[in-house]
């Protein structure tokens, strides 16, 4: 089987408190998959594209965990199961302000850190019209960002378009870490993700969305450049051309995952034929639904986008 979609990356447990309880009081945690690119795979297939995840988990009920989760989520699953290493996870404690929501990691160690290309389906990856990772993966070891550059390239040399959000996380590294190892990847992005302030902050950009956009594009050739800009929208650019999206209203439950729903939603329309506009739209009413959502994955339907987008005035036809 061939795949629209291919995403590598690690995926960890997440046990957070329910509401906005402290940890230190809870007594009772939340128990659900989540990362990034497990996130993406799951979004995207929800919403019509047959995608695959893979990854590295420890041979172990937690891994099992992970893997019987996401495919009841909706997306394919293939990962190499090692008898070494652990599952990684992560706590999350809610708040509004001025507390604010904190995250504690605790995946030193975990199983995905020592993937390398022989541990992951190469030929599904070539046979994929699309692969996607983000600027995590490499963070987590000195193996991941040799084997996240292997299938980049790996990727490139068989014409599947390759997607690279890069998804800063300060906990994993600095701005200067991260600048040396992602530039390093650049050559064989097709189309990059990037937030507004990593623009600024991590690639040295400073510039607005659409100034980002085009410097990028000039300077790395990349096909499409899309610029995420939290409550003021989206902007990509592509041929010469830039496209803006506002973001949607929406009651914020739980934010977490904002970003992995709106790149979901945008590479469901754009794999589809849909046009640089549609898809961006598509992310963006995707992002809002998952912001009503308990979790890291928007659990939402076509119907539930289009929606929204019917109710804001837009029309896509798929």
């Amino acid at each position: 089987m061939s795949y629209d979609l291919v995403t590598f990356g690690e995926t960890m447990l997440r046990l957070s408190p329910a509401g906005q309880e402290r940890l230190e009081r809870a007594g009772e945690l939340e128990f659900r998959a989540a990362g990034a690119e497990s996130n993406v795979a799951v979004n995207a297939g929800r919403l019509g594209l047959d995608t695959l995840w893979t990854s590295k988990l420890p041979d172990s009920a937690l891994g099992r965990k992970v893997t019987n989760t996401l495919r009841s989520q909706g997306a394919g699953v293939d990962v190499a199961w090692s008898e070494t290493g652990r599952q990684g996870t992560y706590y999350l404690e809610q708040a509004g302000r001025p507390r604010g929501t904190n995250v504690v990691y605790d995946r030193e160690g975990a199983a995905v850190t020592t993937a390398t290309p022989a541990d992951l389906p190469l030929d599904e990856v070539a046979d994929a019209d699309a692969f996607y990772t983000s600027g995590i993966t490499p963070a987590l070891s000195a193996t991941l960002e040799e084997t996240t550059a292997d299938v980049l390239a790996h990727a490139q040399d068989h014409d599947t378009t390759t997607v690279f959000d890069v998804n800063y996380r300060s906990k994993l590294w600095s701005h200067a870490e991260a600048r040396d190892v992602l530039e390093a990847l650049f050559p064989d992005v097709d189309v990059l993700v990037v937030a507004e302030r990593d623009a600024w902050e991590v690639l040295g950009v400073e510039r607005d969305a659409a100034g980002i956009a085009q410097t990028l594009a000039d300077e790395w050739d990349f096909e499409t450049v899309v610029v995420t800009r939290g409550e003021e929208g989206a902007l990509a650019y592509e041929s010469g051309d830039a496209v803006t999206q506002s973001a949607f209203e929406t009651d914020t439950h739980d934010p977490i995952g904002t970003g992995d729903a709106f790149v979901g939603g945008y590479l469901a329309e754009r794999l589809d034929g849909g046009s640089l506009a549609d898809a961006l739209a598509y992310g963006a009413a995707t992002a809002a639904l998952k912001r009503t959502i308990p979790g890291d994955v928007a659990l939402v339907t076509p119907a539930e986008v289009e929606s929204v987008l019917a109710e804001s005035g837009g029309e896509i036809s798929r």
